[in-house]
């Protein structure tokens, strides 16, 4: 079964409160102390270490780039059934325009999408920049006319660079994730060194002095395996769905250069999507339907 928007949008929060309020519930039941788990130097060296590292190994982009992805998280995945009866009804909207008046009738078209009607008859489409430019390029090639093998060239070019581009965030984000055990250990280090300077004092202010500088390293297992990883991972799969998507473009353009009907070309791109957000024949078929007689 598939979640979207709102519902889909919960999961990551869902999924933190059960990583944190699992281990805070096991710890109490084991009589555990939380007032030793606040340890607000311990955070700060944490913290202030992983900030540190991902400022110096992302170029100010990309750490602009990492900022906009969080809010991603919080909203549901742009990319299911009814997307894709969209962006395939939009296809078949302009391959059928083609097909009637030539391949001339759709260039002010993929010129001026945000002022093209046909455009502005799929709003979902419309707004994602990267999607609509990938389209229109590809059309621009077929509208001068290149040869259909060249522009499937062209088009596995552009979809592996953003492969490429769309990979950047989630790896900085799982290198961070990766470094926070370590960084744990230095928190940990530094609490015995501070606690080497106290041998003097009772075993109570020794014990509490050891608790808190092994909170350090609990911390910092935690935020990479319970948080920052599976962020990293998240938004990874996010990005995979962002390339299926314009796998399927890729999919429907080129059947079509090459020959294929609107209809039959519409239907290539569909087979290519994975099972839980691909549309039944049925569904797709109705609303080329609607289409069609519109």
């Amino acid at each position: 079964m598939r979640f979207h928007g709102e519902k889909e949008a919960m999961f990551p929060i869902i999924g933190i409160v059960v990583v944190f309020g699992s281990i805070i519930a096991g710890y109490l039941l084991e009589d555990g102390n939380l007032h030793v788990l606040i340890q607000p130097a311990e955070l700060v060296i944490l913290g202030g270490a992983a900030i540190g590292s991902l400022v110096i190994m992302s170029p100010p982009k990309t750490l602009v780039k990492i900022l906009k992805s969080f809010p991603k998280l919080l909203g549901g995945g742009p990319y299911n059934k009814a997307s894709y009866v969209s962006i395939m009804s939009l296809l078949y909207t302009i391959f059928m325009k083609i097909k009637k008046d030539g391949l001339l009738a759709v260039e002010k078209d993929i010129e001026e999408p945000m002022k093209s009607p046909l455009f502005k008859a799929y709003p979902d489409v419309l707004k994602n920049h990267h999607i609509v430019d990938f389209i229109c390029d590809n059309l621009r090639v077929f509208v001068v006319g290149v040869d259909p093998m060249e522009m499937e060239s062209m088009m596995d070019i552009e979809m592996d660079t953003h492969h490429q581009e769309s990979a950047v965030v989630p790896a900085v984000i799982t290198k961070v994730a990766d470094s926070l055990p370590g960084f744990g250990i230095v928190a940990a280090v530094l609490g015995v060194v501070i606690t080497m300077g106290k041998m003097s004092e009772s075993p109570e202010v020794i014990g509490h002095s050891v608790a808190a500088a092994l909170v350090g390293t609990f911390l910092g297992i935690l935020l990479c395996y319970g948080f920052l990883g599976p962020i990293g991972s998240n938004l990874e799969q996010r990005a995979a769905e962002e390339s299926k998507y314009l796998e399927a473009i890729k999919v429907g353009i080129l059947a079509f250069a090459k020959g294929s009907a609107p209809q039959i070309a519409v239907e290539a791109a569909r087979r290519t999507l994975f099972s839980d957000s691909k549309p039944s024949f049925k569904d797709l078929d109705t609303a080329l339907r609607k289409k069609k007689a519109a």
